[in-house]
């Protein structure tokens, strides 16, 4: 899972209306890449998941999927199309076996007064978004009532209760893994399932109950798989999936409201787990609630964001084990962790105070501290950070307010930052951050066209009564489309380099021979 801000009221029951869904597949035929917007910037501020292999950058964002294939210099936002329409992705994956991306949708809706998140599918393309193929989201039929699992009195073919999940509300998929001939979902009322024909058909598999910590199918089950209470018994939070990671193609890990879930026999028919909590081992992990979950390569390592759950002694931080699991270490105590990124050795954990980055295995932990564009002083003012990801000496943030790439030069956070926010692509003039304060904004930026011709283009600021205060660029020459990133920007001065007062103030923008535009500056210390 990428964000637990997507996570909305996760303990309600899973409601069970009843209807009626095939699992079919889609083959969408037409170039997705004329359907797409092609633009300087991702089309959204907020990025829950990033995927970094060299110069290509997948995000997956509150507005569909964004692809760069030139390390941030140009995007194709696939989104109002036929794969991805209007939905957000809460997850998206990298598939190295077959060389595919993966992504989840997912939409809010009312429901008897309540706002719920609903799943809408996966989608999965192997030419870089040339063609995307959709999946329903995975359904049960009502009378999918039972799996088979355990020994259960010695029968052939031993029954365990089941509750269908029969609509998709809180059914949503939050992560994705692969093994070498599976796809592996974690979703919140769907549990965790796997999938061997491309997600036509999804097999659910049994995790422990909240009591036991571990399971095998030489075992008697004596109770049901439930995400819920209901006719089928007590419902359990070890069957509330958040997040899944694979370790190998035979070992997987599982993050659900009550702990994390390892199986070493992924490949098998039935698979058997262990489960590791706050209170089961001598070294535990910090809390239950386990939203993220990441694999290091370079040591083999397990990151969990692991937070309070209901326990007493639990608390938030981020839970790491170099043994598989047999022993678990809790470092940035109290922190919030949504998502975990690695270039090379060095773990990064993106939290509500920003991205932590350590390059001692956990010991000590850096942030990047201010994170300015370095040629246009566009400012990334959050610190909720939902996703990172590297590649070579470049590191990707993602935030709720935007995306930043930064290119390490020296140690650590030391390096050139590049910053892009999602503004309008129109011909309209449009200027930000707005309200600005030049003390801590540093500058604001003007947004604008020439519709792509060669075009003079002058920008002057105002007071309120429309007094001359400066010059931003005059008769300077300018070739910009719609999509391309803005650049020109004013640092708050008047002509004489004093910082102006608070207040309103407008600017005036003209280009060649057009009518002049005008826009909206409010300027608060």
């Amino acid at each position: 899972m990428k964000s637990i801000s997507l996570l909305l009221s996760v303990f309600f029951p899973v409601m069970l209306f009843s209807q009626s869904q095939p699992y079919t597949y889609k083959l969408l035929n037409s170039n997705e890449l004329d359907k797409s917007l092609a633009t300087g910037t991702p089309l959204s501020n907020s990025v829950s998941d990033i995927i970094a292999m060299g110069d290509t950058i997948w995000l997956g964002t509150s507005r569909g999927v964004s692809l760069s294939t030139d390390n941030g210099e140009s995007w194709t936002n696939f989104y109002g199309n036929e794969a991805f329409g209007s939905e957000s992705v809460p997850a998206i994956a990298y598939d190295k076996y077959h060389h595919m991306i993966w992504a989840s949708t997912a939409h809010s809706k009312d429901v008897s007064g309540s706002t719920l998140p609903e799943g809408s599918g996966l989608h999965f393309t192997s030419d870089n978004g040339a063609t995307w193929h959709s999946v329903p989201q995975p359904l049960d039929d009502p009378e999918d009532s039972t799996i088979i699992y355990g020994i259960n009195d010695g029968a052939q073919a031993p029954k365990v209760r089941a509750l269908p999940v029969t609509v998709a509300i809180q059914n949503l998929v939050y992560d994705i893994a692969f093994t070498p001939d599976a796809i592996w979902i974690a979703s919140f009322a769907g549990g965790v399932r796997r999938s061997t024909d491309m997600g036509q058909t999804w097999q659910r598999i049994l995790l422990p109950s909240d009591s036991l910590n571990s399971i095998s199918p030489d075992d008697t089950i004596k109770y049901a798989l439930s995400p819920s209470s209901g006719n089928f018994g007590q419902g359990w939070l070890n069957h509330r999936l958040f997040s899944i990671a694979a370790k190998d193609s035979s070992t997987i890990y599982v993050g659900t409201a009550n702990g994390i879930n390892k199986t070493t026999d992924a490949d098998a028919q039935y698979p058997s787990w262990t489960k590791y909590t706050h209170l089961n081992q001598p070294n535990p992990i910090s809390g239950n609630f386990v939203v993220a979950l990441g694999y290091e390569q370079a040591d083999s390592s397990i990151w969990g964001a692991t937070w309070k759950a209901e326990g007493y002694t639990e608390y938030y931080g981020v839970s790491y084990s170099t043994d598989d699991g047999d022993n678990w270490q809790v470092v940035l105590p109290h922190e919030q962790a949504h998502n975990f990124g690695f270039k090379g050795d060095q773990p990064m954990a993106a939290t509500d105070n920003g991205v932590f980055r350590s390059s001692n295995s956990g010991a000590t932990w850096t942030l990047p501290g201010s994170i300015v564009d370095s040629e246009t002083g566009a400012i990334l003012k959050t610190t909720a950070f939902f996703s990172a990801a590297a590649s070579r000496n470049i590191v990707w943030l993602g935030s709720d307010q935007g995306l930043a790439r930064f290119t390490q030069t020296g140690l650590m956070w030391t390096g050139k930052w590049k910053v892009y926010i999602a503004a309008p692509a129109s011909k309209e003039v449009y200027a930000f951050p707005n309200p600005f304060s030049p003390r801590i904004d540093s500058k604001i930026i003007f947004k604008y066209d020439t519709g792509g011709k060669d075009e003079n283009v002058t920008i002057r600021v105002f007071d309120f009564g429309m007094n001359y205060l400066k010059t931003v660029i005059q008769n300077t020459p300018r070739v910009i489309s719609a999509t391309d990133s803005p650049y020109d920007n004013w640092d708050g001065t008047d002509d004489n380099g004093n910082i102006v007062p608070n207040g309103v103030y407008f600017y005036r923008i003209e280009v060649g021979s057009n009518d002049p535009l005008y826009g909206k500056i409010i300027v608060l210390q």
